[in-house]
């Protein structure tokens, strides 16, 4: 009999914990230790979806899932045909989690406690005979004689046959796959709102609007990203899906601009000003609507607080009756309803669920089996790659796809 391989995972999120999983449960015969330098593991599982666990997304098609990532969707794409959503739903209910998906395609436990989603796989891991070992922070890793050596901060060395690389967006895990020869695309933020200070939104706090159209541009310049989805004024700016998305899109751009750009919102997407204005048009000259005040009443699908802001922004009268409202008033109303302009002055935060964009560059690893090009035996899964999803349950699926392909190539027999 040979000797057990020696399987050392640094790292223990959802990524790092999957993989190590999947692996003991192919092949027996592999020594599997997780590595985790803070006190508990699992911890962005714990207090994701606001304490729920928002497992991952109800989308089954490889080609539609990827679109959701600003960056890895080209890379994901075959991933995703191997292991998606579907699979890691099966693999949680087969281990007695029930999940439930909401309107908004979002997948959560039945019990909304992530503690059942952190419990399940600590007990798969324990179950599949995984050594984890938390505060164990590692501080150096080398490949000697096709063996690693990895230091920890409290003075141990482990040897290992073969590495995953499952530290998150975390600087010690940039600077090991960096010790190993991998360039680092520099890490961004990615998902959060933006800072907005602008009259039309002063006292609105609380007002969403489903579905606006929002384009990103430097002054005066054609737009450079676009997206579409909800939108939620805040006591700092705007927030929301739609928001959320864009900043994902356009993390690269904004960081760029040091958070500070021009922002387009139509808040009557998908139609745009020409339609919009017809739409006007034919309102003051209906005769029910013509005698009624602009004010009172609103025929678009907008909250009236929003309505009536956005009529005063563009100079027309609140007295004034559907019938006194002059063409050009109308198009100058239109264009402020699908194009007004917005200044970004900087981002906000996104609660703790803190994603970057960034990390080790894609080019570098064999997406069929997340192995590293650069280093035999390594492999590398989950955020440390240049890889991120908007919100609603993709950045946890890339962290299964990639821990799940990962664990396979770990457990092969040498």
């Amino acid at each position: 009999m040979s000797s057990p391989l020696n399987i050392i995972i640094i790292g223990g999120g959802a990524a790092g914990f999957f993989a190590g999983i999947i692996c003991a449960e192919n092949n027996p015969h592999t020594r599997v230790i997780i590595l985790e330098g803070s006190a508990k593991v699992l911890e962005k599982v714990r207090i994701s979806g606001g304490g729920r666990c928002n497992v991952t997304h109800h989308c089954f098609d490889p080609a539609e899932l990827v679109t959701y990532y600003p960056r890895g969707s080209r890379e994901l794409r075959g991933a995703f045909a191997r292991f998606q959503p579907q699979d890691i739903i099966n693999w949680f209910e087969k281990k007695g989690v029930s999940l439930k998906t909401e309107s908004d395609g979002r997948v959560f436990p039945v019990s909304n406690d992530s503690k059942t989603i952190v419990d399940c796989l600590i007990k798969a891991a324990k179950t599949s005979l995984v050594d984890v070992r938390v505060k164990s922070q590692v501080v150096s890793l080398q490949l000697q004689n096709d063996r690693f050596k990895v230091k920890l901060k409290n003075g141990e060395s482990l040897t290992g046959d073969r590495i995953l690389l499952a530290t998150g967006s975390s600087a010690i895990g940039y600077q090991l796959a960096n010790s190993l020869g991998h360039k680092i695309v520099m890490p961004l933020p990615s998902l959060f709102t933006f800072k907005i200070k602008d009259s039309r939104f002063q006292g609105l706090e609380g007002v969403s609007v489903n579905s606006v159209g929002l384009k990103l541009s430097e002054k005066g310049k054609k737009p450079i990203a676009q997206q579409s989805g909800s939108l939620l004024i805040t006591h700092w700016g705007i927030s929301g899906f739609g928001v959320l998305k864009l900043s994902a899109f356009g993390a690269k751009v904004l960081a760029k601009n040091n958070y500070r750009m021009m922002l387009s919102i139509n808040w009557l997407f998908p139609d745009n000003p020409k339609q919009v204005q017809e739409k006007l048009l034919e309102i003051k000259n209906q005769s029910t609507h013509s005698r009624q005040q602009i004010s009172s009443f609103c025929p678009l699908p907008l909250p009236k607080r929003l309505w009536q802001r956005l009529l005063d922004h563009a100079a027309i009268s609140s007295q004034k009756k559907w019938a006194e409202v002059s063409k050009n008033e109308l198009i100058k109303l239109a264009q402020e309803l699908a194009q007004g302009e917005y200044q970004i002055l900087g981002k906000g935060v996104f609660k703790d669920e803190f994603v970057t964009c960034g990390g080790v560059q894609l080019k570098e690893v064999n997406f069929s089996t997340m192995e590293s090009k650069i280093c035999p035996n390594l492999c590398l899964a989950g955020e440390v790659l240049d890889i991120d999803g908007v919100t609603g349950g993709f950045n946890f699926q890339s962290a299964w796809t990639t821990g799940w392909l990962a664990g396979l190539t770990l457990s092969k027999s040498h």
